[in-house]
């Protein structure tokens, strides 16, 4: 379950009018933090992000399935929607969560660290074409003049 603050984050990033991947950016936030603090470990920034977007759908944020992922990656972020749409409350397996925090237990804390958050960051957009990143980088100088214009 997402902490109350993550929350209020993410509806907030709602409510004025922010895409769905930077509200689930709060998800993904939260969770470096779980890993930093030591509740759980990782085995690398990738699933740490997985681990925020997954929670992100469950609690509601409209994030689509991946165009590039796997068919098993997009299922369960299918899932992972559907869950929030919420059709009567269904508690998880006991059993199966707590394996599941276990085995994470054991996995160490350098998936969230500084070095490992930007390296996969580098990775991610090397796999973006210059177009995308050059779109990417107008939009985010259009919203800081949105943002400071506010001010």
């Amino acid at each position: 379950m997402p902490d109350a603050q993550t929350l209020r984050r993410a509806r907030k990033d709602a409510r004025e009018g922010k895409s769905p991947s930077t509200q689930a950016g709060e998800f993904v936030r939260e969770e470096f933090h779980h890993i930093r603090e030591g509740v759980h470990g990782v085995r690398s920034a990738r699933q740490a992000i997985a681990i925020g977007l997954s929670k992100a759908r469950r609690a509601g944020v409209n994030l689509p399935p991946p165009r590039r992922g796997t068919a098993k990656v997009r299922r369960q972020a299918v899932r992972d929607l559907e869950k929030s749409q919420g059709n009567g409350v269904r508690h998880p397996s006991v059993r199966r969560s707590r394996a599941t925090f276990r085995v994470l237990k054991r996995e160490g804390t350098a998936g969230a660290s500084h070095r490992a958050i930007s390296r996969q960051a580098r990775r991610s957009s090397r796999n973006r074409t210059a177009s995308e990143r050059s779109a990417a980088a107008h939009k985010a100088a259009r919203t800081r003049k949105a943002i400071i214009s506010k001010r």
